[in-house]
């Protein structure tokens, strides 16, 4: 059920904002999608972008911080106008989305804003309030009417996130929360390819229950360890895998890698690996035995 109002909400936020020069009301600009850690919140919406047919222009927090002030700031109206030429020069639809907007500009505990916090936040209100007349540095020009681009973001904590960007006016917010059928729905699509029955879904998803979706797509990599290993060993071993991968002549390519047929024992085994390596992180709590002293 979630998972459906997850598209409901991102697909009537875009075409909510195409439209907006006909709707006789306020329409926020950003869109914030926000909930636990690994559950799907850019996947699911990367999903309806390729539904919708839509060209995304796509941030990250990393991006939001940088050694020259107000760099970032600018960086952000340079990408939401490269949306914007993405609409006159392809005639696709475009959308700026802004992973993990939290991890750039909230505040945890007593850290401080930096100069280039504040500014993305400016930068992201002055979006929102003026969407169609977007500064990247040179003269103002009267004519420069940029097209209005709808703006989704991610984040774990948008209690974090200064007040006045996320109020109702500049933003709609979703949270993003999935059910177990929601869980088995996004597995069973990362797995259609591999043909792996549903009911073979059904049996993994249950088999590890509480876990984040990127759990369920670690699985799958996992299963590709023994097969990487194989590879290496036919082409020379580690001391020669080297140049096959990065020193190949022009029309050179890389010799045959068989991916590994998916089989839901293989997943399951990659599974009890993963949740091994949790529970040893969870029992041995290393960080506490070196700093064993700092209470002193």
């Amino acid at each position: 059920m979630s998972d459906l109002l997850h598209s409901t909400y991102a697909v009537c936020h875009i075409v909510k904002n195409y439209m907006a020069h006909i709707l006789n009301v306020n329409v926020p600009l950003i869109l914030g999608i926000w909930g636990g850690k690994g559950q799907g919140k850019s996947f699911q919406t990367e999903l309806i972008f390729q539904t919708m047919g839509i060209e995304p222009v796509i941030m990250s927090a990393g991006e939001l911080e940088s050694e020259r002030a107000g760099e970032p700031g600018k960086l952000i109206r340079e990408r939401y106008r490269t949306a914007s030429q993405v609409i006159q020069n392809q005639g696709k639809m475009s959308c700026l989305m802004i992973n993990d907007l939290d991890a750039g500009v909230g505040r945890f505990g007593n850290t401080q804003h930096t100069v280039n916090n504040q500014i993305v936040i400016g930068t992201l209100m002055n979006l929102s309030d003026n969407p169609t007349r977007v500064s990247v540095g040179q003269d103002w020009r009267t004519e420069d009417i940029t097209n209005r681009i709808p703006i989704i973001v991610t984040g774990n904590d948008f209690s974090t996130i200064y007040a006045p960007l996320i109020r109702d006016g500049r933003m709609d917010k979703f949270y993003w929360q999935p059910t177990q059928e929601d869980i088995f729905n996004i597995v069973n699509r990362m797995y259609e390819k591999d043909g792996i029955p549903k009911e073979e879904v059904a049996k993994i998803v249950n088999s590890f229950p509480n876990q984040a979706l990127d759990f369920y797509g670690a699985l799958r990599s996992r299963t590709y360890d023994k097969a990487i290993s194989k590879w290496v060993e036919e082409n020379g071993g580690m001391e020669k895998v080297g140049p096959k991968l990065v020193r190949r002549k022009r029309n050179e390519e890389l010799p045959v890698f068989t991916p590994p047929e998916q089989t839901l024992e293989a997943l399951m085994e990659a599974g009890h690996s993963l949740i091994r390596e949790q529970e040893l992180i969870m029992k041995t709590k290393l960080s506490k035995e070196y700093m064993k002293n700092s209470d002193d």
